[in-house]
């Protein structure tokens, strides 16, 4: 017995072993379901199928995919290898426990796999395999038979159990010996075996009281397992009849939850002898749990219910019943009771797979979660339907038999809802229905579907000239509906030029604040306004923006002061307005024109006295800066007035400008001059006049080295050339050399100007011209005085002293050079006149110095009109007007014939006769004198 042990237990592992490395499987693909088969007891990890190959799927599939294996009661006999895409075994599997005495045995599960979700449903069929051997259910059997019992009387005997199925379960039985019994084997409707021994021969119990028999039990398998048990007989002294049951088979049922005591059935027998009537009733070879839900009474035959009946553990029941009289005679009976299902589960939700967060941009269908519902009643307690509540987005759809999938029904927008809380419900057909609730929370992820928003697309920004550089002007918000990073909103500034510039030289933004800073200090006067983009933008990714136009206003601020543009100022010259003495009230001296580069109020100028000689004679107008006389001009106003004129803006502060004003009260230009002949000079030179004086003096000594050196060569070469000549056998005449000498005549007159220099005169060209008796006595004694030389140079002896002038050698009124004479020139006389043997001619007058002294001034403010600003007429008078000739009632003007009556010039004086004398005729008094005559009147 112990070597019969010994090798099952060795075929046993052999079997374990040839199973991990040759399993038989088969593959059955229909309708989206695989199939795979393995013997039970196949060890831990052994390979079950490769799931990737049959599914067409490739092992990175199922890692991305995040493929997971589901069970609805929640076993883990399979395992998934994501990696290598195969299935193996991750529990050991006794088919036994698991299904028990069902001959198909299988494990199914669902292998799940996320984006896209998809769901693959396997069946793994468990093969049997010969690992348990028959049992009975008791090691002996004891009966005991009448010796009256006839030949053919049949005694029961407790079936072998074989928890294999199939091949492998309980064939056949054998007993030994068979002198008085053999077996009979039945076939029951459920495929059991019913054993019966019967009787084949008489019993004498005088003959042998005891017979023992051996019972053997095999089953299919290879190798074949077996069973054994002793049955041991006595013989009883005679009873001629036993007991039979009114039916071989009884059926009843009762309800699952069904209250302890309730009556399932009652069996009864009856015995044909009359002193043996009294029949015990028993439970003949039953389970454990049929004895803990099952009680038969031993005299009625009443079975009742002590136990808990579940349909959903227990569907039916067979229970064996034996009837036994006093004389120890017996009867079999089965009793099949079937459990009525009750709808007493309620659906059981299993979430298998779920995505708790979805994309807002999510089409319609996508599978959001997959549901299996199971209910363990029957029929229709066992039909579920699924549902959620309306006006969501989402939608239940039935995939496979009880799996459900929950997908998206239309568009999403996490902008509008954010969460959805989806209450899934479960209901039964029963009566009454049973209903189950699983809460699912959605939540809606963003997507980068909305552009920043600016609270407004135009911005007008009011920013004050000489603004601080980087001071904050504005801060632009914009607001994106997104979330997360996609609402992470930038500020940038787009590109663009002004003026040639870079935008980003004027303005800079902070990109994460939307602070608006001024990257200069601005100046309204050289820029009034711009525009600027501003953008922006979210972090998204595409990321997206918008952008707003900002309009830049600068405002002007009161940051310059009136600049006055007539009476220009000049530091360095008397620049006077001339008011006649007869000028009535109202006379208008002059007008200050003043402009001011500010604008709006800032430029609205004002004009007021705010000092004068005689505040009582003369008034500025405050708008258009007009000064007039208030009253009469009088002989007792001083001939000299200054007036300071402020100009003055509108801004706040205010600036102003100061301007002043001589005017001299005089009827005549020497009387005003003689008042102005004190001129101021500027010590403080420029920089400018300093350069031109150091070059200048650069240039002059760069001359005279030339000169020099000029000089020298032409000295040495003179020198050469003469010791050529000494040395030259030639007579070459030579041309005597006869210095210079004046006896025809004495210098010329010399004559010296006054001039009124300005500041800015330094920084122009200032035009000298000659005097006219110059050029007249140089022209007429032109040829006169080169004959002279010539004939001086062949005397030998010149003259060391030069004579006085002959009166007999003054030229007649009519020869004289300047305006007033009036005869023809030297070079209009005639061929035969003699050049420079006339008279002497007298000086000219003070007229006639006087008036080419006017020619030349007019001659130099002629040719220097163009240097001179040009204002409108209507405001700024003739400024040549202000100019005055000394020791004449003249101004200069660009037009004689355009002066004022009370300005122009006396007629010439006819010239004095020629005197006999050589006395020189004294000069008339000239104005000045005459003015300096009533100042001391005045004095």
């Amino acid at each position: 017995m112990h070597k019969m042990e010994t090798g099952e237990k060795g075929w046993l592992l052999g079997l374990r072993l040839w199973t991990g490395f040759a399993l038989v499987l088969f593959v059955n693909l229909v309708g989206g379901q695989i199939r795979y088969s393995i013997p039970e007891e196949t060890p831990v990890g052994s390979f079950i199928g490769s799931i990737s190959t049959d599914l067409g799927l490739e092992p990175k599939r199922l890692v991305s995919g995040k493929a997971r294996v589901f069970t609805a009661d929640g076993s883990q006999y399979v395992g998934l290898d994501k990696e290598k895409g195969q299935l193996v075994v991750k529990e050991k599997i006794d088919r036994e426990q698991l299904c028990g005495d069902m001959s198909a045995c299988s494990v199914s599960f669902e292998v799940i796999l996320d984006n896209p979700m998809q769901l693959y449903r396997v069946t793994v069929d468990i093969l049997d395999i010969n690992d348990n051997r028959p049992v009975f259910p008791e090691s002996e059997i004891n009966l005991e038979i009448s010796e009256s019992a006839l030949p053919g009387a049949r005694f029961s005997l407790a079936s072998a159990i074989d928890a294999d199925v199939g091949a492998n379960s309980l064939q056949k039985y054998t007993l030994h010996p068979t002198d008085h019994f053999h077996l009979n084997v039945q076939n029951g409707v459920d495929g059991s075996k019913n054993l019966e021994m019967v009787l084949q021969t008489a019993l004498d119990r005088e003959e042998k009281a005891q017979h023992h028999l051996t019972l053997t039990a095999f089953d299919g398998g290879k190798p074949q397992r077996s069973a054994v048990v002793k049955i041991n007989v006595v013989v009883l002294d005679a009873n001629d009849n036993a007991p039979m049951f009114k039916q071989r088979l009884y059926k009843a049922s009762v309800v699952e939850n069904a209250p302890k005591g309730t009556l399932v059935i009652t069996v009864g027998a009856t015995d044909a002898d009359e002193s043996n009537h009294d029949i015990q009733y028993y439970f003949e070879h039953a389970t454990t749990t049929e004895k803990a839900l099952f009680s038969i009474d031993a005299k009625s035959g009443e079975i009742k219910l002590i136990g808990d009946v579940d349909y959903e553990k227990h569907k039916q029941f067979k229970i064996k019943v034996k009837a036994k009289d006093h004389g120890g005679l017996t009867d079999t009976g089965e009793i099949m009771i079937d459990v009525i299902d009750v709808n007493d589960n309620a659906p059981k939700i299993t979430i298998m797979s779920f995505s708790s967060t979805v994309s807002e941009d999510a089409e319609p269908g996508t599978v959001i979660a997959m549901i299996n519902i199971q209910d363990l009643d029957s029929g229709d307690n066992s039909r579920v339907t699924c549902s959620i509540e309306l006006n969501t987005p989402f939608k239940i759809v039935a995939s496979l038999s009880s799996y459900y999938n929950l997908v998206t029904d239309s568009a999403l927008d996490r902008e509008h809802i954010e969460v959805y809380n989806i209450t899934i419900t479960a209901v039964d057909s029963g009566s009454p229905a049973l209903s189950s609730k699983e809460l699912l929370s959605v939540k809606i992820s963003d997507v980068n579907d909305h552009a920043p928003q600016f609270e407004q697309e135009i911005y007008n920004v009011y920013v004050p000239e000489n603004n601080p550089a980087s001071m904050s002007v504005l801060t632009v918000k914009a607001d994106d509906a997104d979330w997360g990073l996609n609402s992470r909103v930038s500020y940038f500034l787009v590109d663009g030029e002004l003026n040639g510039v870079p935008l980003s030289s004027y303005i800079s933004v902070n990109a994460d604040s939307g602070v608006i800073y001024a990257a200069k200090s601005f100046d309204y006067e050289q820029l009034k306004c711009f525009k600027i983009q501003i953008k922006a933008q979210d972090g998204g990714s595409p990321a997206m923006s918008s952008s707003a136009t900002l309009n830049i206003i600068i405002q002007d601020q009161n940051d310059n002061a009136p600049q006055v543009l007539y009476p220009v100022q000049t530091g360095g010259s008397v620049v006077a307005e001339i008011v006649p003495r007869s000028a009535d009230v109202g006379y208008l001296v002059t007008k200050v024109v003043a402009v001011d580069v500010d604008s709006g109020q800032n430029a609205w100028l004002s004009y007021k006295l705010q000092k004068a000689t005689d505040r009582a004679l003369f008034e500025v107008g405050a708008q258009n800066g007009e000064i007039r006389t208030v009253r009469q001009v009088t002989d007792k106003d001083a001939v000299k007035q200054k007036l300071t004129v402020v100009v003055e803006d509108n801004g706040q502060p205010s600036r102003s400008a100061v301007v002043n004003i001589n005017v001299a009260v005089a009827d005549t230009f020497p009387e005003m001059l003689s008042e102005f002949t004190e001129l101021t000079r500027d010590n403080n030179y420029n920089d400018n006049l300093t350069f031109y004086l150091i070059l200048a003096l650069a240039a002059v000594s760069m001359l005279f080295i030339v000169s020099i050196i000029a000089i020298i060569s032409v000295k040495i070469y003179r020198w050469r050339q003469k010791r050529l000549f000494y040395k030259s056998a030639a007579n070459l005449p030579v041309i005597p050399y006869y210095p210079p000498s004046y006896p025809d005549g004495t210098l010329q007159h010399v004559y010296n100007y006054e001039m009124c220099g300005t500041t800015d005169s330094r920084m122009s060209d200032v035009k000298f011209v000659r005097p006219y008796s110059q050029n007249t006595l140089g022209s007429v004694s032109l040829m006169g005085t080169v004959q002279r030389e010539k004939r001086e140079l062949d005397d030998t002896d010149l003259l060391s002293e030069q004579k006085p002038p002959n009166n007999d050698w003054r030229l007649p009124p009519n020869q004289r050079p300047g305006p007033s004479g009036a005869g023809a020139r030297p070079e209009e006389a005639g061929a035969g006149a003699v050049v420079g043997t006339g008279p002497w001619p007298n000086p000219p007058t003070e007229a006639e110095q006087l008036q080419a002294l006017m020619a030349a001034a007019n001659e130099v403010s002629e040719a220097t009109a163009t240097l001179g600003p040009r204002y409108n007429a209507q405001y700024v008078p003739d400024y040549r007007q202000n100019v005055y000739i000394p020791g004449s009632t003249a101004t200069l003007t660009a037009n004689p014939q355009q002066q004022m009556p009370q300005q122009a010039l006396p007629p010439p004086q006819a010239p004095p006769q020629a005197a006999p004398t050589a006395d020189v005729p004294k000069a008339a008094p000239t104005p000045a004198s005459k003015k300096k005559v009533t100042k001391k009147d005045k004095k």
